[in-house]
């Protein structure tokens, strides 16, 4: 008989504003992002936690390897913030970091190593004197050692999907054109539209507007975002996350800890109903992609399925993902994405709303931040919390992050179920 698997809990998240900040460093966003998650829970400082998770993709390139999360929390224990002897683990895994880092505190509780522990999640991609510098940072995210795989993967793909294969023509990273082609892909086996792409990445400029952490704050209408300048067709620019800087956090514990904490933090606690993770491969174009496991795990781990989810924040590097991601959730049948979403009801106000942050492509993407961005996006949700862009009646949220490529895959992914409990 399986023993059960005790419970855990959120009470605390935070995020920074995401945008450009050259002036802004590693650990002055640390700090910002730790203070404010102990606030959002309602202590003084860090005492009570027992192990940390720091996920960070680009600090190498600043200079730092190795040891990123000591270095940022070395002020904060020094100052008496953040307890001494914490250990603390540094997660690296391209855009899904975020969402790793989280995954690990939360097998500390659910594993009953301890009590409390700490997510967060910094990056800085923005160097405006040293573009070559913020491309060595994406560049991580696919395989280096054997390129030529790869290369001859997306020959391949681009000749079945009628968009061939030629990274570098326009501004942007590899992985711009390889979600061109998974878009051409779609659109050519479901007739996908271009259009139909663009009022997704609408509508989250729409729900960014809404958001006062978000990089993007202007709203923006299907026609608008086709006629902004093309970056691989058929994703313009307006289609497309943007590079940037900022910070995330969530601080996570076990039942028996929150039945101590006041009453005001555990009101506003919320629920971990499942966390799993999926790794990529070289998948056939036909085939489902690695979101579609780690979904069906965390359904089954939940106990529910994908009719109970009111809210979700997916991984939108392009909005042609949202339409794609929908479907891979099993939040609308596969094929039908694109109608799904031009439909409305992934808005504010729709059947089941999808990016109300504003999505990566309006909030923004600092890779080693994004995932927990997520988190702090669907807790507030949750909470009844998020002002203008409150969805009604949100109890079940979901969340998808997935980072680095292998081929058509991500090479990691990660869905995290959160529940506001009616009682606990």
């Amino acid at each position: 008989m399986r023993k059960t698997m005790p419970e855990v809990y959120v009470i605390g998240t935070a995020c920074t504003a995401f945008g450009k900040k050259p002036e802004t460093s590693f650990k002055e966003l640390t700090r910002e992002v730790y203070l404010s998650v102990l606030n959002d829970a309602g202590m003084e400082d860090g005492r009570d936690i027992v192990m940390s998770w720091f996920g960070n993709c680009g600090m190498g390139s600043f200079g730092q390897r190795n040891i990123r999360g000591q270095v940022c929390l070395s002020p904060l224990v020094r100052d008496g913030l953040f307890p001494e002897r914490v250990p603390t683990m540094n997660v690296e895994g391209g855009c899904a970091t975020a969402s790793q880092a989280f995954h690990g505190a939360w097998k500390d509780i659910a594993s009953g190593d301890a009590q409390l522990s700490l997510a967060i999640g910094v990056e800085k991609t923005f160097i405006p004197d040293d573009p070559a510098r913020t491309q060595e940072i994406f560049d991580g995210g696919i395989d280096r050692l054997d390129p030529d795989e790869w290369l001859t993967y997306y020959g391949e793909a681009g000749r079945a999907c009628g968009k061939p294969f030629t990274p570098g023509e326009k501004r942007g990273t590899i992985f711009m054109d390889t979600y061109a082609m998974q878009a051409a892909y779609h659109m050519k086996r479901y007739g996908t539209t271009q259009r139909q792409i663009a009022a997704g990445a609408a509508k989250n400029h729409n729900h960014g507007s809404l958001n006062p952490l978000a990089q993007y704050r202007f709203k923006a209408t299907i026609d608008e975002v086709l006629a902004d300048r093309e970056i691989s067709y058929p994703l313009t620019r307006s289609m497309c996350a943007p590079i940037g800087d900022g910070a995330a956090a969530a601080l996570v514990c076990s039942k028996d800890y929150l039945a101590a904490l006041p009453g005001r933090v555990r009101d506003r606690a919320v629920k971990v109903r499942a966390s799993t993770m999926s790794g990529g491969k070289y998948r056939s174009l036909e085939e489902p992609g690695l979101s579609r496991i780690a979904a069906d795990r965390a359904y089954k781990m939940a106990g529910l399925s994908p009719s109970d989810i009111d809210v979700a924040e997916v991984h939108d590097a392009t909005s042609f993902c949202e339409i794609y991601q929908v479907e891979m959730l099993r939040l609308c049948p596969e094929g039908q994405g694109g109608a799904y979403v031009a439909s409305g009801a992934t808005t504010l106000g729709g059947e089941r709303p999808v990016n109300l942050s504003g999505g990566l492509v309006s909030k923004g993407h600092p890779i080693g931040a994004t995932g927990l961005s997520m988190i702090h996006e669907l807790v507030l949700q949750l909470r009844g919390e998020a002002g203008e862009r409150q969805a009604k009646k949100a109890r079940i949220a979901l969340a998808e992050n997935g980072g680095g490529v292998m081929g058509f895959d991500e090479a990691a992914c990660a869905i995290t179920i959160l529940e506001k409990p009616d009682s606990i």
